[in-house]
């Protein structure tokens, strides 16, 4: 017995409404990118690149609606989705949304699913009836990714690295290193416990928190 195919689905999370697409998209694309800073130095072939920040990921897809057989407006199936373009009045924004399609999810890692909001969506018409009722409709629709601040501050907290201590290390000139600041060298004792900064032990492994 075959099985039945996952179907995309977009929920509205300010009203806790699934909207099931008759057709799941032919294919999504994924983009993420970074704002860069050049920093011009005079007598330097190219400039140094320093990161800024990053920008949100977003997903876009495109959706086939087709009532042929029923004979019906299209709009009526399309409406939802174009909605989601449009401020909430009660809240007063545009609708946070969750997009979900199978088990492993729109992006692969630990995330089930996708959560963010319309930034563009784009309807194309392509058969109608005798009157001009549109029976067939492509929707182009891409959604940016919407993330707190908590759970961002939270991610940063998780990339804490090692470092083994050598001969003549100081707390210091390790804080220096890593964060071009070597008054963050009691962030370094704080997050090992050390109370000493002067009796380092070489060998010892310390961890190297996100600065503060």
């Amino acid at each position: 017995m075959a099985t039945e195919p996952s179907k995309i689905t977009i929920r509205n999370l300010d009203e806790n409404q699934d909207i099931v697409a008759s057709f799941n998209p032919p294919d999504y694309s994924l983009s993420k990118g970074a704002q860069i800073a050049e920093i011009g130095i005079p007598g330097l072939d190219s400039p140094l690149l320093q990161f800024v920040r990053g920008t949100n990921e977003k997903i876009t897809l495109k959706l086939f609606f087709d009532s042929t057989d029923k004979g019906t407006d299209v709009r009526n199936e399309t409406s939802e989705f174009y909605r989601l373009a449009k401020i909430n009045s009660r809240t007063h924004a545009l609708p946070l949304c969750r997009l979900s399609w199978g088990r492993t999810g729109m992006i692969k890692g630990d995330k089930s699913s996708f959560v963010g909001i319309v930034e563009n969506i784009s309807q194309n018409f392509t058969l109608f009836k005798a009157d001009g009722t549109p029976l067939r409709a492509e929707l182009e629709i891409t959604f940016r990714e919407y993330r707190t601040l908590e759970e961002q501050v939270r991610e940063l907290r998780s990339y804490t690295r090692t470092r083994v201590l050598k001969r003549g290390d100081t707390l210091a000139r390790i804080a220096s290193e890593e964060y071009n600041d070597s008054a963050e060298w009691r962030q370094l004792a704080k997050k090992n416990k050390i109370v000493n900064p002067r009796d380092l032990k070489p060998g010892r492994m310390i961890e190297i928190p996100p600065k503060e």
